[in-house]
């Protein structure tokens, strides 16, 4: 059965070391001293090793079964999401109005990839709660907060959102649930959900359903969705549960993964509903969650990735297979491990490197999100909004490349359950796919967020990177060899392909979009060099002023190294389709495929 460590020693590198988070002029990360985040930590680590990480095999194998209308959830999750509960893990960064207990977004972040590595199918109940609860917390009235925050903090209630439609997923306009409205100000809602995820289970005494829907009359498309709260039990004025909502589960869906997160068809025949936020501005709602959300996905997916690789290496240094092409380096037995082998080493090294620098991205990025939620950074909110499809699309992409390649280390061995390997993979594709899958998440960076505010986010980004290699040209001729020359050529990359949007994509739009997946990925590289130029640089001055651990330092630089000299440079090739513009993609007509 694979296992799980959380990787403690890296995280408390990026939060301390790396990004500094003390010295930040941020509410409430003055307050992140290095002991309190370790503490945090290494529970968080326990929890997931010893309580989350033994029931995902177990979890994937048996599944959610639908039993006269109600979800049943594998064995031993209940008693796992009790103990989350009262660990107070689900409430890390809420509103202590609430019952949270106030953290910024940055630690919750980490957490939350502990978790997700551990079992990202039971990680994503509390995970939608908090979605759920970040909605109602920006757009909901006073009493709305008051009936509903409390318990969803606590997760003795959760929380979905319901979004998609059997006709419709990326195009919400075409949306045909619809909101009755009825005498006392609430609504009757009608329609049909589909791929609700953890719409109905036995972990919570009530759900509560965030219900995209169209009240009649309104404005045509997306510009007449408004968003509802819908209860699985209505809710008393004194807070007590109440009768039975008329929503029901129609079936659970069949996938390829995330087995233990019930993935449901929900029907809404009249249900009572109430408004969150102004009518018919449901899409604003939905967005102000959508940041979080998005990087929440991207964390899962490098998430899935770390496991895998956990015990790729474990098998890598114990399988014995064939001998070193140098000569025998273990002499006593038969053969010698998987890892003494160069193609080995370059697949751990893929893995490794990837892993490393998806996590200090998605930290930075939480970061941000900090800094425009708790300071009103408005240039941190450009930024990191420019960012967000990349975090998404890049981390997830390459975070199922990463769990196949690890699962390629076992062999044969990896194509079987017993091994678990496939599980990692199997996991990880959902996030390709959910809260916009990354074709959208491509479309939208290139034709919305580079262009967003006159373009002075993306402008923002690339004096980032001009700032920090001026700053740094005074360190040692070794790294500004090996990390900040790579950077200021793969930069340079983006920014052609930047321009070459602008001076073609007005008179043809079909030329941005037909390169906008390989921009998303050209960005996504140029982010990961930058964080791991960073890396690179404190590990460097760690070294030179001994302080942290010296392995740990030297491992942290080679493994930067690799990144710069053997995926950095994928940037090219990127920029290259790029610049070959929309005709080989369109060249053939319909029918000719």
């Amino acid at each position: 059965m694979p296992v799980y460590n959380a990787p403690i020693q890296d995280i408390s590198f990026l939060l301390n070391d790396v990004l500094k988070l003390q010295q930040q002029n941020i509410p409430g990360y003055d307050a992140l001293e290095p002991e309190l985040l370790q503490a945090i930590l290494e529970e968080g680590g326990k929890m997931a090793s010893e309580v989350l990480a033994p029931l995902n095999a177990s979890g994937d194998r048996e599944g959610c079964h639908l039993e006269n209308g109600v979800v049943r959830t594998p064995k031993g999750f209940k008693d796992a999401f009790d103990k989350v509960k009262e660990g107070g893990w689900t409430g890390l960064d809420c509103n202590p109005e609430f019952g949270g207990q106030g953290l910024p977004y940055i630690v919750a972040t980490a957490i939350a990839e502990i978790f997700a590595s551990a079992n990202m199918a039971f990680g994503m109940y509390p995970g939608l709660t908090h979605g759920a609860y970040s909605a109602i917390h920006t757009h909901g009235s006073a009493e709305q907060k008051a009936t509903y925050l409390p318990q969803m903090v606590s997760c003795k209630w959760t929380g979905t959102m319901n979004l998609t439609e059997p006709h419709c997923g990326t195009d919400l306009g075409l949306m045909r649930t619809k909101a009755e409205p009825n005498q006392d100000g609430s609504y009757a809602i009608t329609g049909q959900k589909i791929f609700i995820s953890a719409g109905d289970h036995d972990l919570a005494e009530n759900i509560i359903h965030l219900v995209l829907a169209k009240i009649p009359g309104g404005p045509a498309g997306v510009k007449g969705i408004s968003l509802f709260i819908v209860p699985k039990f209505l809710v008393q004025k004194e807070g007590a549960l109440g009768p039975r909502n008329k929503v029901s589960v129609g079936k659970i869906e069949e996938k390829m993964g995330i087995h233990a997160n019930a993935t449901c068809v929900m029907n809404f025949d009249g249900a009572t509903g109430f408004l969150l936020g102004q009518a018919h501005k449901g899409m604003r709602a939905m967005f102000t969650m959508m940041n979080e959300a998005r990087l929440g996905v991207g964390v899962q997916g490098y998430a899935q990735a770390e496991a895998a690789y956990q015990n790729a290496l474990a098998y890598a240094k114990d399988r014995l297979q064939g001998r070193a092409a140098t000569g025998p380096e273990n002499p006593d037995d038969a053969a010698d491990p998987l890892i003494v082998h160069p193609d080995i080493r370059r697949n751990l090294m893929q893995q490794k490197s990837f892993v490393e620098g998806a996590r200090a991205f998605a930290y930075w990025g939480a970061m941000l999100i900090d800094q425009s939620n708790l300071a009103g950074d408005e240039p941190a909110h450009g930024l990191v909004s420019l960012l967000t499809p990349v975090i998404k699309g890049f981390l997830t992409d390459r975070g199922f490349e990463f769990c196949v390649q690890a699962q390629q280390i076992f062999g044969g061995h990896g194509y079987i359950e017993e091994w678990g390997m496939s599980q990692f993979a199997r996991d990880a594709r959902i996030a390709m796919i959910y809260e916009g899958a990354n074709g959208v998440q491509a479309l939208d960076l290139v034709g919305r967020k580079l262009g967003q505010d006159g373009g002075k986010p993306a402008l923002a980004f690339f004096e980032l990177i001009k700032t920090f290699c001026a700053k740094s040209a005074s360190e040692s001729p070794e790294f500004k060899a090996d990390f900040l020359e790579p950077l200021k050529t793969a930069s340079k990359q983006l920014q052609e392909a930047a321009l070459y949007f602008m001076q073609n994509g007005l008179k043809s739009p079909n030329t941005a979009l037909a390169g906008s997946y390989d921009f998303m990925h050209l960005f996504g590289h140029v982010c990961l060099g930058y964080v791991w130029a960073r890396m690179a640089q404190q590990a460097f001055r760690n070294s030179a002023q001994g302080t942290g651990d010296a392995a740990f330092n030297e491992t942290k630089i080679k493994t930067g190294r690799y990144y710069m000299q053997r995926e950095l440079p994928a940037t090219a090739l990127h920029l290259a389709r790029i610049k070959s513009g929309a005709d080989p993609v369109m060249a053939l007509t319909a029918d000719q495929f």
